[in-house]
């Protein structure tokens, strides 16, 4: 008798209604008012809710505009007093002008050297392998590690010249 059913009393069987699967809460979230452009949402509730949304954003620019503004001016402010104070000028604009291009050639040169095939990963494995070595030599023992400590704070003061 199941070899003569419909095909449709079939599909029937398999296709479950969708009115059986509603969603059940299972957290104390609030649920997401419907989207303002659906047909059952009230007129009087959309332009109430747009014009609360506009005046929320409205007023979250405005502060923050202020602050911004405040922020900005202290920073132009801090600027030029340093630059007033600089006595060499163009020294500060070769070195910038030199960091600028220093980067540019720098992003070039990783480009090209990642374009030949296997290369880049060769570099990652020794990365790898120096960090390993790094770790093993400065990081892993106490003695190691205030080691590299007093290398540092010797290197510190040579670049500040104290010593």
């Amino acid at each position: 008798m199941a070899a003569t059913a419909s095909p449709t009393a079939a599909t029937a069987v398999l296709r479950p209604s969708l009115t059986a699967f509603q969603p059940t809460r299972r957290s104390a979230l609030p649920l997401l008012p419907p989207r303002i452009g659906s047909p059952s949402f009230p007129t009087s509730l959309k332009f109430s809710l747009e014009s609360r949304r506009s005046s929320l954003l409205q007023t979250r620019a405005s502060s923050s505009e202020e602050s911004s503004a405040a922020d900005a001016s202290e920073l132009f402010t801090d600027l030029k007093e340093k630059w007033d104070a600089l006595e060499n000028k163009s020294t500060v604009l070769l070195y910038g002008g030199g960091a600028i291009v220093a980067v540019w050639l720098s992003s070039i040169l990783v480009g090209a050297i990642n374009s030949v095939p296997l290369l880049p990963k060769i570099l990652e494995l020794v990365g790898l392998g120096y960090t390993g070595w790094f770790v093993y030599r400065y990081l892993l023992f106490k003695s190691s590690r205030k080691e590299l400590a007093d290398d540092i704070e010797v290197l510190k003061k040579k670049i500040a010249g104290t010593e």
